[in-house]
C-alpha cells in the first residue's frame, strides 16, 4: 500500500513536469506569443501571416494571443501590460503604436523579446538607438525602405508635373509624421506643392479627403494606419471626382490605388518570424539582431484604378510596373 501511494506521488509529479515543459518557452515544446496589432487592414494582416508562417516553417509549436487595439491607441498599453502578466514567450508588436505600447511594458521584463514590424522609423520613434544598434530585448523589421518615398514623388513630378499633392494623415501618428517630413523635403526642388489634412480616427477620412478636392491634383497616401484602414473612402472620392491616387504599399493598390513603390508585408513579417526563430529556438538575444529595412520596392500599378481615376496611360509603366488588380470582397 505504502509502495502503491509512493508511485502514485512519482506519477503526479511526472505528469505536472511534462505538461509544464509541453506548455513554456523555457526548453519546452511549445511556445506562447502575444501579437498586438493597432488595426486590422491588409498590410498588417499580411504582415502578421507572414511572422506565424516563418514560425510554422522553422517547425515551432506556438501559442498565439492575438490582440488588436481597433485602431485605438489607448488599448495598447492594457494590451501589451496583459502580455507581460501571462509571462509569454516573445512578444509581436505589429506597428509603431503596438511597438511603443510593448516596448514600454516590458521596460521592467526585460527577459521578455519584443519584435517588430509594420514600423516606418525605429529610431525617430524611439524604440532603437540605431539601425545596428537594437534595444536590449527589442528589434525587427522596418515597413520603409530609404528610397520609397523618393522614388514615389520622382514618380510623381515625372508623370503628373505641377500637381498639387494631398496629404492626408493622422498627426498623432509617429511613423506618419516622420512620412511626411519625408514626403515635404523629397518633395523641394520638383515642380510639386503640397496641400495637407490631419485626422483624429477614420470616420474623418471622407470628408478630409472630399475638403481637398478643390485643392489637389493628385492624393499621395502615406503608410498611415488609420487612414489606410478607412481607403474606401479615399478611393470612393479619387474616383468620383477623377484624381489619381497614389498609395504607400501594394495592399492599398488592391484596394483601389493607382500606384506606389512599395513592399511586401508579408515578407517584412516573414523575416521578423525568422528573427523569432533565432530567438526561440537558436538562444539569441534580440541585442544581437540588428534592425533590418525591407529587401527592395518596386512600382505596383493597378490598371482598373488608373481608369476610374482618369489618367492617361504612359507607355513606360507596360515595361516598368508590376500590375495588380482590384481585390474583389
Amino acid at each position: 500500500m505504502k509502495r502503491g501511494l509512493q508511485l502514485l506521488i512519482v506519477a503526479i509529479i511526472s505528469i505536472v513536469v511534462l505538461a509544464a515543459c509541453g506548455t513554456s518557452g523555457d526548453g519546452g515544446d511549445t511556445y506562447k506569443i502575444g501579437a498586438s496589432q493597432i488595426v486590422e487592414h491588409p498590410s498588417l494582416d499580411n504582415a502578421y501571416e507572414g511572422f506565424k508562417k516563418a514560425l510554422e516553417d522553422a517547425g515551432l509549436e506556438v501559442e498565439f494571443d492575438y490582440q488588436s487595439a481597433q485602431g485605438d491607441p489607448n488599448n495598447l498599453g492594457p494590451i501589451s501590460d496583459g502580455f507581460v502578466a501571462d509571462d509569454v514567450d516573445l512578444i509581436f508588436a505589429n506597428s509603431t503604436p503596438a511597438a511603443q505600447a510593448a516596448q514600454e511594458a516590458t521596460k521592467d521584463a526585460l527577459d521578455i523579446p519584443v519584435l517588430f514590424t509594420s514600423v516606418t522609423d525605429a529610431v525617430d520613434g524611439g524604440l532603437v538607438e540605431a539601425m545596428d544598434k537594437p534595444g536590449e530585448n527589442i528589434t525587427g523589421v522596418v515597413d520603409l525602405h530609404p528610397d520609397a518615398i523618393k522614388e514615389t514623388i520622382n514618380f510623381i513630378d515625372k508623370y503628373f508635373p505641377d500637381s498639387t499633392v494631398g496629404l492626408l494623415y493622422n498627426a498623432g501618428e509617429a511613423n506618419s509624421v516622420t512620412q511626411i517630413e519625408a514626403v515635404l523635403a523629397a518633395g523641394e526642388g520638383t515642380s510639386l506643392s503640397f496641400k495637407e489634412r490631419t485626422v483624429g480616427n477614420s470616420s474623418e477620412v471622407q470628408q478630409a479627403a472630399a475638403s481637398l478636392v478643390s485643392e489637389i491634383d493628385l492624393f499621395y497616401i502615406v503608410t498611415d494606419n488609420m487612414v489606410v484602414s478607412a481607403l474606401d473612402s479615399v478611393v470612393a472620392v479619387a474616383n468620383e471626382q477623377d484624381i489619381p491616387l497614389v498609395v504607400g504599399e501594394p495592399d492599398s493598390v488592391a484596394k483601389g490605388g493607382f500606384a506606389t513603390f512599395g513592399i511586401d508585408y508579408y515578407t517584412i513579417g516573414y523575416r521578423t518570424g525568422e528573427m523569432a526563430v533565432e530567438i526561440l529556438k537558436d538562444g539569441k538575444k534580440a541585442s544581437e539582431i540588428n534592425v533590418e529595412y525591407p529587401p527592395e520596392i518596386q512600382l505596383f500599378i493597378n490598371k482598373e484604378a488608373a481608369e476610374e481615376q482618369g489618367i492617361e496611360w504612359n507607355a513606360d509603366w507596360d515595361e516598368d510596373a508590376q500590375f495588380i488588380e482590384t481585390a474583389t470582397e
